[in-house]
Parts: structure tokens; sequence; C-alpha cells
């Protein structure tokens, strides 16, 4: 039997100059973990791509599903592996596409050894002209029904005929980590896949309202949580109780300030988290103008009350890019269960639109927030989901 591998190639990854080496490596660590139990525990390096040996006894249909879920890959595919000559590159690619079939076909051949004696179109010609030969098929250039594609790197030539995309972005853990506030809704869980594309390492934090609210948004967010794990890999979760703090907000300040107050409160006890955690920024899954609390002046005074920064990934998307998204990654049919969600908990028929950091700041003076903060940080729960 030939001697099979996925043959994995990354876009921005290779970008990266004198810190490529870091970004390749995690990128291979990220790899072991997502096959961690399908027999593939020799992941490598080599020029320019990333290789994964397939032993005879493993899932191929499994480890080909789960490379679809690593961050920084770009594109993948199932190859055989054969020496750097001609004859053997010309019968391991008859044998390797046999089982397929086609009528047309093209060669496309990709030599990063400059050593080896044939350029790139010649090797094409060369496997090209043999395989016609012995399957009787066209050539053709602009739309085959068969592309047979040739790796010649280092010391060994690869064969593949399919070309499998990949996530792209990052590898997760290059880019620092973020605190997600995750609601349960359709909208946080993006945010944090979107930042996890682009190489950050994330931790979640759900506020909740029982009693005044059913649990139901607690085992969303364990769900969802656990399904993001797939791509973040080990994952905290912080479950913070939060009705305590918004009946006093009820019964202290004016109502058109309630979900604004409510968010700044979110926004103090995730910024210990955070610091917990080492997270450099929160994230949420705001979008401008969605609902009445995500106007700019709006959102302006709930990042008043932090210093760190407040990443919004969807601010600039509309809904239905955001559930087309939710849909591919699985998460939506979760995040449309039913459940109250926290902040909707004692909304006023007309909150406050682009509310003034000074109004905000003066409403706050009849809570005593300290005490607030460091009786929800004392309540506060830790759930560890591993991947």
């Amino acid at each position: 039997m030939m001697d099979r591998v996925f043959l994995v190639h990354y876009g921005e990854v290779g970008l990266k100059g004198k810190n490529r080496s870091f970004f390749e490596n995690k990128l291979v660590q990220n790899i072991r973990r997502s096959l961690k139990g399908s027999g593939c525990a020799d992941v490598k390096r080599i020029y320019g791509r990333i290789l994964v040996p397939i032993q005879p006894e493993c899932d191929v249909t499994a480890i080909r599903e789960k490379l679809g879920k690593v961050m920084g890959i770009a594109h993948y595919a199932l190859a055989c592996v054969t020496e750097q000559n001609i004859e053997a590159i010309q019968t391991t690619a008859l044998e390797w596409i046999r089982d397929k079939a086609f009528k047309t076909l093209k060669v496309e051949t990709k030599r990063a050894n400059k050593d080896f004696p044939m350029t790139s179109p010649e090797i094409s010609a060369a496997v090209g002209g043999y395989l016609i030969e012995h399957t009787g098929a066209r050539a053709n250039m602009r739309d085959p029904e068969l592309l047979c594609q040739i790796e010649v790197v280092e010391k060994a030539a690869y064969i593949r005929a399919e070309k499998i995309q990949g996530i792209g972005g990052l590898p997760v853990g290059v880019s620092g980590k973020v605190l997600v506030m995750l609601s349960g809704g359709i909208d946080s869980p993006i945010a944090a896949w979107r930042m996890m594309r682009r190489g950050a390492k994330v931790s979640h934090i759900h506020f909740y309202s029982y009693p005044y609210t059913d649990k139901a948004s607690l085992e969303k967010v364990k769900a969802l949580a656990q399904l993001l794990a797939i791509w973040n890999y080990r994952t905290l979760v912080y479950l913070v109780p939060f009705a305590d703090i918004q009946r006093e907000i009820v019964t202290k300040t004016p109502a058109p300030f309630r979900v604004i107050l409510y968010r700044r409160f979110m926004a103090r006890i995730a910024q210990q988290i955070a610091k917990v955690v080492k997270a450099d920024a929160l994230v949420t899954g705001e979008s401008l103008g969605q609902v009445a609390s995500q106007t700019l002046g709006n959102l302006r005074a709930i990042e008043d009350a932090v210093e760190i920064p407040i990443l919004r990934p969807l601010i600039g998307d509309d809904k239905e890019e955001i559930i087309r998204l939710a849909q591919r990654i699985e998460t939506f049919e979760i995040s449309t269960l039913p459940h109250d969600d926290c902040c909707s908990l004692f909304v006023p028929d007309h909150p406050a639109t682009n509310a003034s950091i000074e109004s905000v700041r003066e409403a706050e003076l009849n809570l005593e927030t300290d005490a607030l903060l460091e009786q929800a940080l004392e309540n506060m729960e830790t759930l560890t989901i591993d991947d």
C-alpha cells in the first residue's frame, strides 16, 4: 500500500517573516491537538507545508473533517508519497488516480526542491503524457475533470488529486488572549469564532439572572462553549450571577439608562476576570445600530466604565451575515433555543439611544458599585471545557 499523508498548506502564516517558525510551530501543535486519539501523532513541518502521515488503521474521513476545523489551514489534501525520480512519480501518479472517473485531466507541478533535474513544466508534461497514454484520457488545460497536482519538496514527491478548502486565518494562540462576553444568543459565539480565526485564545464570561429568569441561558452557554472548543481547545467559562445588580439598578436609577448600566457593570466585572486569565481585551457580539443600546453614543458610554479595550468583531455586519456564519459553524441551532437574556430583563419602554457619559455617571452615583462588584465576583463559578 502506498504511503499516504495529508498535505497541509497555510496562507497568512507563511507571510510572517522572522516570526514564521513561531506561527508554523503553533499550527503544528494545534493540528496535533485536534487529531488527538486519531493515530496521527507524527505531524511535522517541511518546507512551506505541514505533513500529517496516515497509518493504515487511521480513519481518513474523521481526520479530513478535523483538519477542516483547524484555524490557520488555507487548504489541504490527501496525498501519496513517492521517491524523487520521474519514473516513480509517473507510476505512483497512475496508481493514485486509477480508481477515479474522468475523461480529461491536467497535471500541475510545484518544484520546491530546485536540485531536482527537471523543471515544473517538464515534470507536468512527462507525467501528463504518461497518464494520458495509460488511461486514454484527453488533456484539458482549462477545465479538466481531474487535476493531478505534484509537489516536489525536500527529499520526496507528493501527489494529490483534491484540494480541500480550510478555515484560513491564523492558528489559535498566536495573537494573545481575549475574554468574550458570551450571551447565549446568535451574535456573541460568532464574535468569539472570529477572534479565534485571527489567532486569539478565547475565554468566556456569561451573566445570568436566575431566579428572575430560568437556567436555560446557562445550559446554552455551556453547549456553545463546548462547540467552540473544537476550534479553541481547552476553554474556561466564568458564570456570574447578575440578578442582584439588576435589582439595584432598577430600583435606584432612571429607567432609560438601565440597559447601559447593566452593560457597564458587566464590563467592569469582565475587566476583573480578564486580569485573571491575562486577556488583553474584552470581546462582545455587538453590531452597530442592531438594538437601542448599540448606538455609537451608548457604546461609548459603556466603554467609559473600563480601561481595557472592548473589541466588536461584528460591528459592521448585518444580521443576515451573522446568521449565515452561525449556520455554517453550527452554533445557530443552539443559539436560537428559547432562553431569557439577562439584558432583556426589566427593559424600559423607552431606553436611551444616545446617552451622554456624564448623565450615565450621574445615574450611577446612587449605586454602591464596589460592593455590588465584589458580591458578584464572590458568587461566580468557573467551568473548564476540554476539547
